[in-house]
Protein backbone atom coordinates (compact mmCIF):
# COMPACT_ATOMS: atom_id res chain seq x y z
CA UNK A 1 0.00 0.00 0.00
CA UNK A 2 1.51 3.62 -0.42
CA UNK A 3 0.80 6.51 2.00
CA UNK A 4 3.04 9.14 0.61
CA UNK A 5 1.72 11.17 4.41
CA UNK A 6 3.72 8.73 6.29
CA UNK A 7 6.76 9.70 4.93
CA UNK A 8 6.38 13.12 6.87
CA UNK A 9 6.52 11.62 10.41
CA UNK A 10 9.13 12.06 12.69
CA UNK A 11 12.17 9.79 12.39
CA UNK A 12 10.39 7.90 8.65
CA UNK A 13 13.89 8.19 6.79
CA UNK A 14 16.90 6.18 7.44
CA UNK A 15 20.68 8.04 7.72
CA UNK A 16 22.66 8.05 4.79
CA UNK A 17 25.58 6.06 4.42
CA UNK A 18 28.62 7.03 6.11
CA UNK A 19 31.70 7.73 4.52
CA UNK A 20 34.41 4.41 5.36
CA UNK A 21 36.91 5.39 8.38
CA UNK A 22 40.76 5.57 8.46
CA UNK A 23 40.73 2.45 10.31
CA UNK A 24 38.08 0.99 7.55
CA UNK A 25 40.35 1.66 5.09
CA UNK A 26 43.55 0.49 6.90
CA UNK A 27 42.15 -3.32 7.93
CA UNK A 28 40.33 -3.65 4.53
CA UNK A 29 40.91 -7.18 3.32
CA UNK A 30 39.76 -6.61 -0.12
CA UNK A 31 42.03 -4.17 -1.90
CA UNK A 32 44.63 -5.35 -3.88
CA UNK A 33 47.70 -6.36 -2.13
CA UNK A 34 45.78 -7.91 0.56
CA UNK A 35 45.47 -10.74 -0.89
CA UNK A 36 46.66 -13.33 1.64
CA UNK A 37 43.95 -11.83 4.11
CA UNK A 38 40.86 -13.77 2.33
CA UNK A 39 40.66 -17.33 1.58
CA UNK A 40 41.87 -18.80 -1.20
CA UNK A 41 40.10 -17.75 -4.27
CA UNK A 42 37.89 -19.66 -6.20
CA UNK A 43 37.90 -17.01 -9.36
CA UNK A 44 40.26 -14.58 -10.88
CA UNK A 45 39.58 -11.79 -13.61
CA UNK A 46 42.31 -10.67 -15.06
CA UNK A 47 46.16 -10.20 -14.67
CA UNK A 48 47.24 -8.55 -12.18
CA UNK A 49 43.41 -9.46 -11.14
CA UNK A 50 40.33 -7.35 -11.67
CA UNK A 51 37.69 -9.33 -9.92
CA UNK A 52 38.56 -11.85 -7.44
CA UNK A 53 35.88 -14.79 -6.13
CA UNK A 54 36.94 -15.99 -2.73
CA UNK A 55 34.64 -18.17 0.02
CA UNK A 56 32.80 -16.12 2.33
CA UNK A 57 34.67 -16.13 5.77
CA UNK A 58 31.74 -16.46 8.00
CA UNK A 59 29.09 -18.16 5.98
CA UNK A 60 25.25 -18.48 6.54
CA UNK A 61 25.11 -21.10 4.57
CA UNK A 62 27.03 -23.98 3.56
CA UNK A 63 28.50 -22.59 0.64
CA UNK A 64 28.50 -18.65 0.47
CA UNK A 65 31.26 -16.87 -1.77
CA UNK A 66 32.16 -12.62 -2.15
CA UNK A 67 32.78 -11.37 -5.48
CA UNK A 68 35.05 -8.09 -5.25
CA UNK A 69 34.24 -5.56 -7.65
CA UNK A 70 37.75 -3.92 -7.90
CA UNK A 71 41.29 -3.97 -6.68
CA UNK A 72 40.51 -0.36 -6.08
CA UNK A 73 38.77 0.34 -2.52
CA UNK A 74 35.81 2.04 -4.03
CA UNK A 75 33.01 1.80 -1.63
CA UNK A 76 30.16 2.14 -4.12
CA UNK A 77 29.24 -0.02 -6.63
CA UNK A 78 28.11 2.90 -8.60
CA UNK A 79 31.68 3.81 -9.13
CA UNK A 80 32.12 0.75 -11.54
CA UNK A 81 32.95 1.55 -15.10
CA UNK A 82 31.22 -0.63 -17.77
CA UNK A 83 34.17 -3.21 -18.26
CA UNK A 84 34.59 -3.65 -14.21
CA UNK A 85 30.63 -4.26 -14.18
CA UNK A 86 30.55 -6.73 -16.88
CA UNK A 87 33.84 -8.76 -15.67
CA UNK A 88 31.13 -8.62 -12.04
CA UNK A 89 28.59 -10.52 -14.68
CA UNK A 90 31.19 -12.35 -16.12
CA UNK A 91 32.14 -13.65 -12.47
CA UNK A 92 28.64 -14.40 -11.24
CA UNK A 93 27.88 -16.08 -14.38
CA UNK A 94 30.77 -18.49 -14.09
CA UNK A 95 30.54 -19.21 -10.55
CA UNK A 96 27.09 -19.94 -11.06
CA UNK A 97 28.05 -22.52 -13.85
CA UNK A 98 24.88 -23.16 -14.76
CA UNK A 99 23.23 -23.71 -11.12
CA UNK A 100 21.08 -20.07 -11.82
CA UNK A 101 18.05 -21.91 -10.31
CA UNK A 102 20.29 -22.89 -7.09
CA UNK A 103 22.28 -19.91 -6.02
CA UNK A 104 21.14 -16.18 -4.75
CA UNK A 105 23.08 -13.67 -6.31
CA UNK A 106 23.12 -10.27 -4.25
CA UNK A 107 24.41 -6.90 -3.21
CA UNK A 108 24.22 -5.89 -0.06
CA UNK A 109 25.41 -1.80 0.09
CA UNK A 110 26.15 -0.06 4.01
CA UNK A 111 25.83 -1.22 7.35
CA UNK A 112 21.70 -0.79 7.23
CA UNK A 113 21.66 -3.26 4.70
CA UNK A 114 23.63 -5.42 6.09
CA UNK A 115 27.31 -4.94 4.52
CA UNK A 116 29.98 -5.81 6.94
CA UNK A 117 32.72 -3.94 4.77
CA UNK A 118 32.47 -1.01 2.70
CA UNK A 119 34.74 -2.03 0.03
CA UNK A 120 32.26 -3.19 -3.00
CA UNK A 121 31.14 -6.42 -3.55
CA UNK A 122 28.85 -9.07 -3.87
CA UNK A 123 27.28 -12.90 -2.77
CA UNK A 124 26.60 -15.98 -4.38
CA UNK A 125 24.69 -18.33 -2.31
CA UNK A 126 23.86 -21.59 -2.73
CA UNK A 127 20.56 -22.62 -1.61
CA UNK A 128 17.25 -24.18 -2.78
CA UNK A 129 14.59 -21.06 -1.86
CA UNK A 130 12.27 -21.11 -4.64
CA UNK A 131 12.85 -18.44 -7.26
CA UNK A 132 10.32 -16.00 -7.94
CA UNK A 133 8.54 -15.66 -11.70
CA UNK A 134 6.56 -12.25 -12.96
CA UNK A 135 4.51 -13.92 -15.57
CA UNK A 136 3.23 -9.79 -16.74
CA UNK A 137 6.83 -8.52 -16.99
CA UNK A 138 6.48 -6.22 -19.66
CA UNK A 139 2.84 -4.88 -18.43
CA UNK A 140 4.70 -4.06 -14.93
CA UNK A 141 7.76 -2.44 -17.08
CA UNK A 142 6.43 -0.49 -19.31
CA UNK A 143 4.47 2.69 -17.39
CA UNK A 144 7.48 2.86 -14.78
CA UNK A 145 10.26 2.69 -17.24
CA UNK A 146 13.26 4.81 -16.38
CA UNK A 147 16.17 3.36 -18.12
CA UNK A 148 16.69 1.01 -20.94
CA UNK A 149 20.01 -0.88 -22.31
CA UNK A 150 20.16 -3.63 -25.09
CA UNK A 151 17.23 -6.03 -24.11
CA UNK A 152 16.97 -5.21 -20.59
CA UNK A 153 14.67 -2.19 -18.97
CA UNK A 154 14.80 -0.84 -15.60
CA UNK A 155 11.73 0.49 -14.19
CA UNK A 156 10.11 1.56 -10.63
CA UNK A 157 8.00 -1.75 -9.60
CA UNK A 158 4.40 -0.96 -9.76
CA UNK A 159 4.01 -2.25 -5.98
CA UNK A 160 7.47 -1.77 -4.50
CA UNK A 161 7.64 -2.50 -0.40
CA UNK A 162 9.57 0.77 0.08
CA UNK A 163 11.02 4.25 -1.93
CA UNK A 164 12.47 3.69 -5.40
CA UNK A 165 11.61 0.01 -5.36
CA UNK A 166 12.90 -1.31 -8.85
CA UNK A 167 13.24 -4.31 -11.43
CA UNK A 168 15.23 -4.20 -13.80
CA UNK A 169 14.90 -7.44 -16.57
CA UNK A 170 14.58 -8.05 -20.48
CA UNK A 171 10.75 -7.99 -21.06
CA UNK A 172 10.93 -10.05 -23.55
CA UNK A 173 12.76 -12.85 -21.87
CA UNK A 174 16.17 -12.48 -23.78
CA UNK A 175 18.49 -10.30 -22.74
CA UNK A 176 22.68 -10.26 -20.87
CA UNK A 177 22.90 -10.21 -17.10
CA UNK A 178 25.61 -7.39 -18.10
CA UNK A 179 23.25 -5.53 -19.49
CA UNK A 180 21.25 -5.86 -16.55
CA UNK A 181 23.99 -4.97 -13.75
CA UNK A 182 24.99 -1.98 -15.56
CA UNK A 183 21.29 -0.56 -15.49
CA UNK A 184 21.46 -1.50 -11.78
CA UNK A 185 24.52 0.78 -11.34
CA UNK A 186 22.90 3.43 -13.67
CA UNK A 187 19.90 3.51 -11.00
CA UNK A 188 22.15 3.56 -7.73
CA UNK A 189 23.98 6.45 -9.56
CA UNK A 190 20.50 8.36 -9.77
CA UNK A 191 19.23 6.99 -6.31
CA UNK A 192 22.34 8.82 -5.25
CA UNK A 193 21.75 11.64 -7.68
CA UNK A 194 18.38 12.35 -5.95
CA UNK A 195 18.92 11.15 -2.10
CA UNK A 196 22.17 10.70 -1.32
CA UNK A 197 24.57 7.82 -0.15
CA UNK A 198 22.08 5.17 0.82
CA UNK A 199 22.00 1.71 1.47
CA UNK A 200 20.61 -1.07 -0.62
CA UNK A 201 20.20 -4.52 -1.28
CA UNK A 202 20.05 -5.87 -4.58
CA UNK A 203 19.42 -9.83 -5.80
CA UNK A 204 18.86 -11.52 -9.46
CA UNK A 205 15.88 -13.94 -9.60
CA UNK A 206 16.85 -16.49 -12.66
CA UNK A 207 13.07 -16.32 -13.86
CA UNK A 208 11.72 -17.22 -15.91
CA UNK A 209 11.86 -14.65 -16.84
CA UNK A 210 15.43 -13.73 -14.99
CA UNK A 211 15.18 -10.68 -13.63
CA UNK A 212 17.15 -7.86 -10.97
CA UNK A 213 15.33 -6.51 -7.95
CA UNK A 214 16.55 -3.18 -6.10
CA UNK A 215 15.17 -2.45 -2.98
CA UNK A 216 16.86 0.65 -1.24
CA UNK A 217 16.59 1.31 2.11
CA UNK A 218 15.40 4.74 3.03
CA UNK A 219 12.66 3.70 5.58
CA UNK A 220 12.36 0.97 8.21
CA UNK A 221 10.31 -1.86 8.29
CA UNK A 222 7.95 -1.28 11.46
CA UNK A 223 5.59 -3.36 13.40
CA UNK A 224 2.50 -3.30 10.26
CA UNK A 225 5.67 -5.23 7.86
CA UNK A 226 6.87 -8.03 10.31
CA UNK A 227 3.45 -7.99 11.97
CA UNK A 228 0.99 -8.47 9.67
CA UNK A 229 3.17 -8.32 6.20
CA UNK A 230 1.40 -5.11 4.80
CA UNK A 231 4.41 -2.72 3.54
CA UNK A 232 3.80 0.89 3.71
CA UNK A 233 5.34 2.49 0.57
CA UNK A 234 5.44 6.55 1.40
CA UNK A 235 6.15 6.80 -2.67
CA UNK A 236 4.03 6.09 -5.37
CA UNK A 237 6.11 4.71 -7.98
CA UNK A 238 4.61 7.11 -10.55
CA UNK A 239 6.84 10.03 -8.59
CA UNK A 240 10.29 8.04 -7.64
CA UNK A 241 9.83 6.98 -11.71
CA UNK A 242 9.83 10.75 -12.46
CA UNK A 243 12.61 11.35 -10.15
CA UNK A 244 14.97 8.86 -11.28
CA UNK A 245 14.07 9.73 -14.61
CA UNK A 246 15.06 13.30 -14.20
CA UNK A 247 17.85 12.48 -12.80
CA UNK A 248 19.32 11.06 -15.76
Amino acid sequence: MTTPGRGKRPGAWLPEIEPATEEELERCPFCTGREDRTPPETLRLGDPWRVRVVPNLYPAFERQEVVIHSPDHLGSFAELDDEQVELVAQAWEERMGGEEARVLALVNEGRLAGASLPHSHSQLVWTDLPSESLERLPELLQPFEIARRGGVVAAVHPVGAGPYECLIAPPTGDGALADGLVLLRVVVRRLQAVEGLRPWNAWLHPGPPWHLHLAPRLTALAGIELGAGIYVNVMPPELAAERLRSAG
